[in-house]
């Protein structure tokens, strides 16, 4: 049985929002583009630009964070979840209707770190356990760093931003990250830690999270973030390679 017309314009416009990966996260491909999808789909006919929904999506996370504090653990959990959908649809909707920027890039970067931030001065407002809180933060951060760094080094990209004020931010924040893991793992990447450290990626590490927040738990996110951090050193540690896969950047 074929697919009608409309069913394949979907998929075709799904395929070419996908971003360009070596590896793709399979929490994200399976769950939460789907879903994004669904919210470009309505977005694109009316012009929304991208931005915008980038700021939607730090609303909601900011939201979830402020839910988490006030102990409403259901609500921030669902906010949370829904931050990711956004999240994944605004860079959908830039490469489907042609308006990827810079400037895009660099405001959804800021966002996110400023919307982890948030969620983990939730979590330790909530538990009162502010040191945990800073500790899963610093190791979401690493992890997070460690899985884009390990895609784009496999790529063979520089760390580049410009000299906009977003940029400059942008520099600032990640810079130092980018030429860190540089240092430590240039010539280390291959094409299984890529889909290995893929797999950790934003979307994922928010679904467990909303898990653990819905559950009652939202502290045994930060367990999870400490052994991934422990699976991450062993990755490279106890499997170093010398093989750099090297393909154009995009």
């Amino acid at each position: 049985m074929q697919a009608s017309p409309l069913v394949k314009g979907r998929l075709s416009k799904l395929a070419r929002s996908r971003k360009a990966r070596l590896r793709q996260e399979t929490v994200c491909e399976v769950v939460f583009r789907p879903l994004a999808h669904l919210v470009v789909l309505a977005l694109a006919p009316l012009r929304v630009p991208p931005p915008a929904v980038v700021l939607a999506s730090a609303a909601f996370g900011v939201a979830g964070a402020v839910e988490l504090a006030r102990g409403h653990l259901i609500v921030a959990a669902l906010l949370v979840q829904a931050k990711t959908v956004f999240d994944n649809a605004d860079g959908q909707l830039a490469r489907l209707t042609g308006r990827v920027t810079a400037f895009g890039r660099y405001l959804d970067s800021e966002c996110d770190l400023l919307v982890d931030a948030a969620l983990f001065a939730g979590l330790g407002w909530y538990t009162g356990r502010p040191f945990v809180a800073a500790l899963g933060f610093v190791a979401l951060t690493a992890v997070l760093s460690i899985n884009f760094n390990v895609e784009r080094l496999a790529r063979g990209a520089p760390a580049a931003w410009d000299a906009s004020v977003l940029g400059r931010v942008y520099g600032l924040v990640y810079g130092w990250q980018d030429r860190l893991v540089e240092l430590f793992l240039r010539g280390r990447t291959d094409l299984a830690k890529v889909g290995a450290l893929a797999q950790l990626g934003m979307s994922s590490q928010l679904a467990v999270f909303g898990i653990c927040i819905a559950a009652g738990q939202p502290v045994v996110y930060v367990w999870i973030l400490l052994t991934q951090v422990v699976f991450v050193a062993g990755l490279f540690l106890l499997t170093p390679s010398n093989q750099e896969v090297s393909l154009e950047h995009r």
